[in-house]
């Protein structure tokens, strides 16, 4: 493990690449080398990064409705002294991502919890939008009903403060569409797609805009969406 850090009984929150596997960092391959068992959202989807960077553990999945039997198992291994590093598909575990279960029975153990911290989709996508010195509100993925999407944006919404979520290719222009009838065309907007993989791409001007290129186009990749609401 690396220095100063606890040598069992440790769950790890072990961020990965969005897309460009070279963006892992260091001590994420030192940790992910070291740990006793890895916890995954998607075991073919570990593997894939796992066998890239020559690194074998065995795998646990936490995804959907395993998690909270799983995560029972994992905490068995924690207070057995093992170390156990939890990756999801990418990003930061907890953030629109299993893990958050994990995490707080985890503490309420009293076993102790670690961020690795890496590659964030939505503090990436802020860091080009040029419009989070003040901060952000950040949504995760919204919900897929109409009316319950409005209810979102339009609780959300605060003076000043961008708005980041996800959003997939399928429901992405009905999405910004509901948000031009909440914020009005004028309303600043950054859309992120394919973020640092081989065709990741930036459209940004107002929500009118950026819907009407989305619009015109077949749409393909998942994206992270920003929207500044009018002051």
């Amino acid at each position: 493990m690396s220095r100063g850090a606890p040598s069992q009984g440790v769950l790890y929150m072990v961020a990965t690449p969005i897309g460009h596997l070279s963006d892992i960092t260091l001590r994420a391959l030192e940790i992910l080398k070291a740990c006793d068992y890895a916890a995954c959202e998607d075991t073919r989807r570990t593997l894939k990064l796992f066998n890239h960077f020559g690194i074998s553990k065995p795998l646990i999945n936490l995804y959907g409705f395993k998690e909270r039997a799983q995560s029972a198992k994992i905490l068995r291994l924690l207070e057995d002294g093992k170390t156990v590093a939890l990756v999801t598909d990418a990003g930061t575990p907890g953030l629109s991502d299993p893990g958050n279960l994990l995490a707080r029975e985890a503490r309420k153990a009293g076993i102790p919890v670690l961020p690795i911290p890496g590659v964030s989709a939505p503090a990436a996508l802020a860091s080009v939008s040029g419009l989070t010195s003040d901060g952000f509100i950040f949504l995760g993925f919204l919900h897929r009903k109409k009316s319950k999407i409005r209810k979102e944006l339009e609780s959300s919404a605060r003076p000043g403060l961008p708005l980041i979520f996800f959003e997939s290719p399928y429901r992405v222009v009905e999405t910004l569409g509901i948000a031009q009838e909440v914020f009005g065309p004028d309303a600043e907007c950054v859309a992120g797609r394919e973020m640092t993989k081989k065709f990741e791409e930036y459209i940004s001007g107002t929500v009118a805009e950026v819907l009407a290129k989305l619009s015109a186009r077949e749409i393909l990749g998942e994206f992270t969406i920003l929207i500044q609401p009018p002051s």
